[in-house]
């Protein structure tokens, strides 16, 4: 796709989502049963392990339904106490969120970086653009956690989560509150997400210059719009992005 020289000038900041955008779920078997064993010995329940985890399960659907539809995140602290073990003492719970919340975070598998994010990464902060990762996350430690492993951590001048910032995608001040965090206007930043019905949306109505969707093989046949909303691109693969973004 070929992509307008005016409205590639005008962007200075890029800023990326997560999951599914620079990173992806591989599935390891031993990796989740260890998760679940690590959740119900610091929870401390009785319960079998595949009881407990349906009752988690069923009890983060409801929270997930509540956070989507009103575009709200709740703190780690009020996920466990209010919503995932609301039966136990939000005394004895508290200590733990934060580790809770990681390990829930894994139960589904170990998140991987794609293997061309690093590449990009470093090849579009040499060639003059401000990065920045603005992303709707449970955990407020997992994604400084793995960009600090990868020595990824001084490369973005901006981490916005929705786990620390209270509100999610597609809310409008989250994106506002991301461009103001890496010192850019809206019109100069543009946004690398995956989903459709959350990424475009917020990034349009807080005024980002261009949106762009990373979308698999597979999925080459799924709109690019999102109602009145419509990306200016997608890409297969992170590495694309050189091919849209030449040195300023």
């Amino acid at each position: 796709m070929a992509y307008a020289g005016e409205l590639v000038r005008k962007i200075t900041t890029i800023f990326l989502d997560s999951g599914q955008t620079l990173r992806v779920v591989s599935e390891d078997a031993e990796f989740q049963y260890d998760v679940r064993r690590q959740l119900k010995e610091l929870t401390g329940t009785q319960e079998s392990p595949d009881v407990f985890f349906e009752q988690l399960t069923e009890r983060y659907n409801a929270y997930k339904k509540m956070a989507r539809g009103l575009m709200l995140q709740a703190s780690e602290t009020e996920l466990w106490t209010r919503w995932m073990l609301p039966d136990e003492s939000a005394e004895k719970i508290a200590p733990f969120v934060s580790r809770l919340t990681r390990l829930w975070h894994d139960r589904n598998g170990r998140h991987i970086a794609r293997s061309d994010v690093k590449p990009t990464i470093l090849e579009l902060h040499r060639r003059g653009y401000i990065l920045g990762i603005l992303a709707n996350a449970l955990s407020t430690i997992e994604i400084p956690e793995w960009l600090e492993a990868d020595g990824l951590d001084q490369y973005f001048k901006a981490v916005v989560l929705s786990s620390t910032f209270g509100r999610r995608k597609p809310d409008v001040h989250i994106f506002l509150d991301s461009a103001y965090e890496a010192g850019a206007k809206p019109a100069n930043c543009a946004y690398v997400g995956d989903d459709p019905n959350i990424d475009i949306k917020g990034a349009r109505q807080a005024g980002f210059g261009m949106v762009l969707l990373l979308r698999e093989q597979a999925e080459v046949e799924t709109t690019l719009a999102d109602g009145i909303y419509k990306a200016d691109g997608m890409i297969r693969q992170c590495s694309d992005l050189l091919k849209i973004f030449p040195p300023r």
